[in-house]
């Protein structure tokens, strides 16, 4: 393999320490809040600083994007922003990142490599089910297609019915969608496809939705993963040959791994990620806390990628819940729920808070086919047990009662405080 994917790591970290200076420069001639940081920790010029050293420098996270909103942390003149995108934030104020032409360029490069590294190539047909918009997920995978040069067919989400007659007529090889959403389009469709790859992300996914989704599409199904205030989707993703990690784009997102008080943590070990840009002019971050929980690794041994790797999300800091105090990622309860073959992907765990003293775990399931409902349930909260150390309620709807996705990412998490249950029409507890 040629190209950045397989440069020797030791130049490849020579390279990464001009670009990290370079974004110091760059963060200190902007002002503003990250710039205004590192002056008040000691740094007046990039050449203060080296990779070794940046445990030391200041972090970025989601508040300041509210707090400066809506282009605080802009880098650039207003005359070279070309688009913005963003995500939905709290209490209504979205996060919105301006992208500069060079912004969307690295967007396409990183995006087409990891079509690449899904065995696409120019001649591939990219079926594209992320919704379009200011969320990144649509057009992210639509400059990657592009730039690789191949077709791509821009669906967006919903609209399940039209989607399955495209992908018999155009016969894509490559899906791009949400996990759900392609386990919705997999119950869809009937018989074979032409699908032999697809690359979902958006929402985190454990490898017992992987075998859901391939199970119902034949397809090989690859993780990708981004978020909005860094580029997009592209900043890592699976391929065929990383085993079951994701291949970082270190070249222009350099990773880090934290515990809560901030400080790194070994490889393996599960932490909070952290990105710094190195590359992006629009919106330049250094150190952003993603809020996102993975472990990080070395390259694959003997691949021709020398980039380190990221497992896929074990879940996010603020959704992580503490019942009676044992820490539970809803992910955990995901990869029981669907090791169970009678269980359905359509489930929805849920905190019930509404005795303040003592949270209780609850979790509503379909079965795939007709079952004996106290058996499934008893089964699943002796797993549950097994795997998380705690008692939980499991309860088995009849399916379809658990609210679908039409559109991308599915709710697999409630909080339960107050008032009615959070599946409206049924008792439950």
């Amino acid at each position: 393999m040629v190209g950045p994917e397989g440069v020797d790591p030791a130049a490849r970290r020579v390279g990464q320490e001009g670009l990290l200076r370079g974004l110091v420069d760059r963060l200190l001639a902007a002002g503003g809040v990250q710039g205004r940081r590192l002056r008040d920790c000691g740094v007046g010029d990039g050449r203060d600083v080296g990779l070794a050293e940046l445990g030391r420098l200041p972090t970025v996270g989601k508040r300041d994007l509210w707090d400066h909103y809506p282009y605080g942390l802009r880098a650039v003149d207003a005359d070279d922003v070309v688009c913005v995108h963003g995500s939905s934030g709290t209490g209504g104020r979205p996060t919105l990142v301006p992208y500069t032409a060079r912004d969307v360029e690295i967007w396409g490069e990183v995006v087409a490599r990891a079509l690449v590294g899904a065995g696409a190539t120019s001649r591939s047909v990219v079926h594209n089910a992320y919704g379009y918009g200011l969320f990144t997920g649509g057009l992210g995978l639509h400059h990657g297609a592009m730039r690789l040069g191949a077709t791509v067919v821009p669906m967006s989400g919903g609209m399940t019915e039209r989607q399955v007659r495209l992908i018999r007529d155009l016969r894509p090889d490559v899906l791009a969608c949400t996990p759900s959403y392609a386990i919705h389009l997999g119950e869809a469709m009937t018989g074979g496809n032409s699908l032999r790859v697809g690359l979902h992300g958006a929402e985190p996914w454990t490898d017992e939705m992987r075998g859901a989704i391939e199970r119902l599409l034949g397809i090989r199904a690859l993780d990708i993963y981004g978020l909005s205030e860094i580029i997009g989707p592209g900043v890592a993703c699976e391929s065929l040959d990383s085993e079951g990690m994701l291949n970082i784009a270190e070249d222009h997102f350099y990773p880090e791994c934290v515990d809560g008080d901030g400080e790194p943590v070994p490889d393996g070990t599960p932490g909070e990620l952290v990105f710094s840009t190195l590359t992006k002019t629009g919106m330049p971050l250094l150190r952003y806390r993603t809020g996102d929980v993975a472990t990080l690794a070395p390259p694959t041994p003997n691949s021709p990628r020398t980039l380190r790797r990221m497992s896929k999300l074990l879940g996010r800091t603020d959704d992580m819940l503490v019942i009676r105090g044992v820490n539970v990622f809803p992910t955990e309860v995901e990869a029981v729920l669907l090791a169970d073959p009678r269980v359905s992907p359509h489930y929805l765990v849920v905190e019930d808070r509404r005795v303040a003293k003592r949270a209780e775990l609850r979790v509503a399931v379909e079965p795939r086919t007709p079952t004996d409902e106290a058996q499934l349930a008893a089964a699943l909260v002796h797993a549950l047990r097994e795997r998380l150390g705690i008692g939980c309620d499991v309860r088995v709807f009849a399916a379809g009662s658990i609210p679908r996705t039409e559109t991308g990412k599915a709710k697999r998490l409630a909080r339960w405080t107050d008032g009615a249950s959070p599946l409206p029409g049924l008792t439950w507890g």
